[in-house]
Formats: C-alpha cells, sequence, structure tokens
C-alpha cells in the first residue's frame, strides 16, 4: 500500500489513515522528492520524473509489489501515471478528491478563461523560493507573509516555509501538473484497463459552483476503468484524509478485496 500526497503536501497528510491500514498490510508513505525530508531533486519536477523516483525508491527499499496505490489530490495524477507505467506492478486504485488531466481546460471551457488555473501557486512559489535564496524568511513584509508558517505550524511546515528546494518544488509541479504531467498521462492512455479503482468525491469541497463539473470529472475518471466506481463523502472538505479518514480506509477494502488472487 503506497500513500501519494497532494500538491505542497507530505507524507504527514496520512497520519489518520495510515495507522488503521497499517495493522493489517504493510503500508507505506512518502515524500516527494524536495518536499517534507526528502533531499531536492533535478527539475522539472512532473510527473515522469515522480514516478521514476518512487518506483527506485521502492526498489531501493526493497518494498516489492504488488502495490495498492492511493493518491490525494494532484497526488491523484502521480499514481496513475505510476499505474500506467507500472502496469505488472499496480494492482489498484484509491484517487482521493483527485486532480484530472488538463483540468484547467475543462474548468475554463465551462466557467471563464482563468478557473483552474495554478497561476497563483506559480506565483507565490516563485516569490518565496527567492526570499528563502535570500534568507529574508521569515518575514513580515506583507508581500511575503503568505510564505508562511502559519501560527502554531508543525516543525516540518515551519523548516519547509524557509526551504528553497520546497518553493522551488512546488513551482516546479504547479508548472507541469496540466502541461507535461498531463501530457505523459495522454501519451500512456487514459484507459485503466481493469483495475480495481475507486474515486471519493467530498461532498463539501468547497467548489461551489464547480461541485457538479468536478463531481462529473470523477465519475469519468473511475469510468476508465472496467472495475471502477465513483463515490461521493458527505460530511468532509478537500481535505478527506482529515474529515473522513473513515472513508479512505473503508475504499482502501473494497479495492484490497478486489485484487483477492491477482499476484
Amino acid at each position: 500500500m503506497i500513500f501519494e500526497a497532494g500538491f505542497a503536501a507530505t507524507s504527514s497528510e496520512w497520519y489518520k489513515v495510515l495507522p488503521s491500514v497499517a495493522r493489517r498490510r504493510r503500508a507505506c508513505a512518502y515524500d516527494r522528492a524536495g518536499l517534507g525530508w526528502s533531499d531536492f531533486g533535478p527539475l522539472p519536477r512532473d510527473g515522469e520524473a515522480i514516478a521514476s523516483d518512487l518506483d527506485e525508491a521502492l526498489r531501493a527499499a526493497r518494498i516489492p509489489g504488488p502495490y495498492v496505490l492511493v493518491g490525494h489530490s494532484a497526488g491523484g495524477l502521480y499514481a496513475r501515471l505510476f499505474a500506467k507505467l507500472q502496469p505488472r506492478e499496480v494492482v489498484g486504485l484509491v484517487l482521493v478528491e483527485s486532480s484530472v488531466e488538463h483540468q484547467d481546460r475543462r474548468f475554463a471551457a465551462l466557467l471563464g478563461r482563468t478557473a483552474g488555473s495554478l497561476s497563483p501557486q506559480v506565483e507565490r512559489a516563485r516569490v518565496c523560493a527567492a526570499a528563502a535564496a535570500r534568507r529574508a524568511l521569515p518575514s513580515l513584509d506583507p508581500s511575503l507573509i503568505r510564505c508562511g508558517p502559519l501560527p502554531g505550524a508543525s516543525t516540518e511546515a515551519r523548516r519547509a516555509s524557509l526551504s528553497v528546494a520546497n518553493w522551488r518544488t512546488q513551482q516546479s509541479e504547479a508548472e507541469t501538473l496540466w502541461g507535461a504531467t498531463s501530457d505523459e498521462i495522454d501519451e500512456n492512455g487514459p484507459s485503466l484497463g481493469g483495475i480495481p479503482l475507486v474515486v471519493l468525491t467530498a461532498a463539501n469541497n468547497g467548489a461551489g459552483a464547480d461541485a457538479s463539473l468536478w463531481a462529473a470529472l470523477h465519475r469519468e475518471l473511475a469510468a476508465r476503468s472496467t472495475r471502477g466506481s465513483a463515490q461521493m463523502v458527505e460530511g468532509s472538505g478537500h481535505m478527506m484524509m482529515f474529515d473522513r479518514p473513515d472513508a479512505i480506509i473503508a475504499a482502501i477494502n473494497e479495492v484490497i478485496a478486489a485484487t483477492a488472487g491477482r499476484k
């Protein structure tokens, strides 16, 4: 069981899910290169680079497949790409509030040109990386307040807010998510064949007028496997691992049950 965190997030986001799963099976969460406690990786930080890093890390740690991957938000794209590049190793997928390829185009077509754009995230990471490089963080400068950390932040979050590698990684992931990473998924084909797949959508994800589009995109995503299902999760926002860890655990168990007997 491999857990892939969302954009700018780390393995710690799974703290309500992983211990329960690990009682019955081996469960591993990791920090992508440049995030959390991992070393900075070569740019760009696109999907194929991330999938390749994960493959090398699993081999180095001697954690053999088969794997069930759990991906949150942008991590859903990375999990899908890993599954496409390692089809013999991945036997199931749980996608939690998953991003979809070229998401910005889908949102822009219905909601306006800037809908779904990651430009604010790219610009924030660029500004904060420059400030971190000149050791100007933390800062009370209004233009740098957004670099954090927030009051009460964890040691990990405080460390990340001062890290040039963290901000450059965020910038590269955001720059490539709707571009190179989405293109790589296209190149490897959208179909997920017959892999057991559950796509979880938060009923209260804060999308507002976008909620129906978000749910429709997730139904499309689930339909890419002949054994896929899309499930609406009540009482949850986008950070479902905090709001409804039980729903994620149930989906994991459902997928594992569907993989029984597969080598």
